[in-house]
């Protein structure tokens, strides 16, 4: 039996968007962190652009500069698909709505519900509130009325509300209506 060699892949780890985000993430100049390693600005920013491959020890320089690990920077992005078909179903309380979680069940930064409403359908007589700092609510299709204890707004198609978790409120849907709720940070999660 012959063994089988492994080749390396043909393209280079891209690493230099992760290096440019944690320098700009930092507040850090390229003059800041060229003084910090010793490097030529013009030559980091030809590493962020991809341009050319630092050396292990140029790179432990950087790394140690913009604070992040050397592994980080070629750990593969975090992305789940979840399908509307197969997304589980929940219960935000209410009449008429059919509820899906479209993020994964275990991200705990956001958590998105697409919901699909009937006519007539509501959230109760009862304002309330959910466990979250910022609910934003998306009309895909069809309307809202999103009742606060001193207002109520009337969304349509394509409009988007913004507001804090902890502010009371219900709602009421005349027709069919589609929306998105997302819920920052995930209400069910272990972040709160």
């Amino acid at each position: 039996m012959r063994g089988v060699s492994p080749q390396a892949e043909s393209q280079a780890a891209r690493i230099g968007a992760k290096l440019r985000a944690a320098r700009r993430a930092q507040g850090l100049t390229l003059a800041e962190v060229a003084s910090g390693t010793g490097l030529s600005k013009g030559y980091i920013s030809r590493v962020e652009r991809d341009e050319t491959s630092p050396s292990v020890a140029t790179l432990h320089s950087l790394c140690q500069v913009l604070s992040v690990t050397i592994g980080s920077l070629f750990d593969e992005p975090d992305t789940a698909v979840v399908h509307l078909d197969s997304a589980p179903h929940i219960n935000l309380g209410g009449s008429g709505a059919r509820e899906q979680m479209v993020t994964p069940r275990g991200q705990s930064a956001v958590q998105v519900i697409h919901s699909t409403i009937e006519a007539g359908a509501d959230g109760g007589d009862e304002l309330y509130t959910i466990n979250c700092d910022v609910e934003v609510l998306h009309v895909i299709s069809g309307s809202i009325d999103l009742r606060f204890s001193t207002s109520t707004l009337q969304l349509k198609a394509t409009d988007t509300v913004t507001f804090h978790g902890a502010e009371p409120h219900s709602w009421h849907c005349d027709e069919e209506t589609r929306l998105m709720w997302i819920l920052i940070p995930a209400p069910w999660s272990n972040s709160h």
